[in-house]
Parts: C-alpha cells; sequence; structure tokens
C-alpha cells in the first residue's frame, strides 16, 4: 500500500474534489470485475472516486482497505458514501505492428546545414496521415488525386 504525506493527500483532495465517481460498487459487493474496473481506472487515471451503495458504515471501510490492498494504492479521503484513491499512472506504451496506418506519426528530420561546415539541424515531427516529407526535409501535403470521369454513350 503507498503512503502519502498530509500535504500531499491535502492536494489530491483538492483535485479529487471536481471528479465524478467512475466505480460503482452495488450489493454484490467487491467482485473481480469491480476491482478490474478500479484497476483500470486507476491506470488510466491515477485519482479516483468511488461510490459504494450501502449504509454499513463498517463494510465501506473494511471495502476501502481492502480495494487499498489489493491494487497497492493509497487512501486519499472517505467521506459518507465515496471513497477517494490514488495510485500512481502505469506509462503503459502501446505495442506498435509495424503497420503504418493513417494517424500520426513520428518523423526524424536531418537537415544539412547551408555552409557544410556547422552541424545538421535535427528535428522530431509529428506527421498526420495525409503529409509527407519531402528529399529537402519540407513537410507538404500529399494532394488528392483528380480523376476523370469517362462519359458513356
Amino acid at each position: 500500500m503507498l503512503n502519502l504525506t498530509p500535504a500531499e493527500r491535502s492536494v489530491l483532495r483538492a483535485e479529487a474534489h471536481g471528479l465524478k465517481p467512475i466505480v460503482l460498487v452495488g450489493e454484490a459487493g467487491l467482485t473481480p470485475s469491480v476491482m478490474k474496473e478500479i484497476e483500470l481506472g486507476l491506470d488510466s487515471h491515477g485519482l479516483i472516486k468511488v461510490r459504494v451503495f450501502g449504509d454499513d458504515r463498517e463494510a465501506r471501510i473494511e471495502m476501502y482497505e481492502t480495494i487499498c490492498e489489493k491494487t497497492g494504492a493509497a487512501p486519499v479521503q472517505h467521506i459518507g458514501k465515496l471513497l477517494v484513491l490514488y495510485r500512481p499512472k502505469v506509462d503503459a506504451e502501446k505495442a506498435s505492428s509495424g503497420k503504418a496506418g493513417k494517424g500520426m506519426r513520428m518523423v526524424t528530420i536531418v537537415k544539412p546545414s547551408a555552409s557544410g561546415t556547422k552541424k545538421p539541424s535535427v528535428s522530431k515531427v509529428l506527421l498526420k496521415g495525409n503529409e509527407r516529407v519531402t528529399a529537402g526535409g519540407t513537410i507538404k501535403r500529399v494532394k488528392k488525386k483528380v480523376g476523370t470521369k469517362k462519359s458513356t454513350g
């Protein structure tokens, strides 16, 4: 379980104030699917609110502790039926399939200096699906192909 200083906890409480609960725990309690949703929420958001339906305060406290133990999250705040949890985000890099689609792609452009005596300039640029890099290192949009309509007659 992650431990937070009172100052860190205060900052996280302030950040969580505007959040809405992303996981709702019903009468069934902490089912495996609920725990999976909490894990996914912590991975993607880092700071989440969980609403627990039920009037038993002791059961909510027990759930809060169980969630923190199983997920490795830090308890931030427990007010009524709302639980606030924090765990640093996991940087999950998507495995590239090698196939370039129509999306954005990172390209490194190396331009030699004009005089040839200085170092070449290196820049990384994000290209859209309809852009290309010319031999001179400039970015151009791909022009749409204009087709002719053959008349049948």
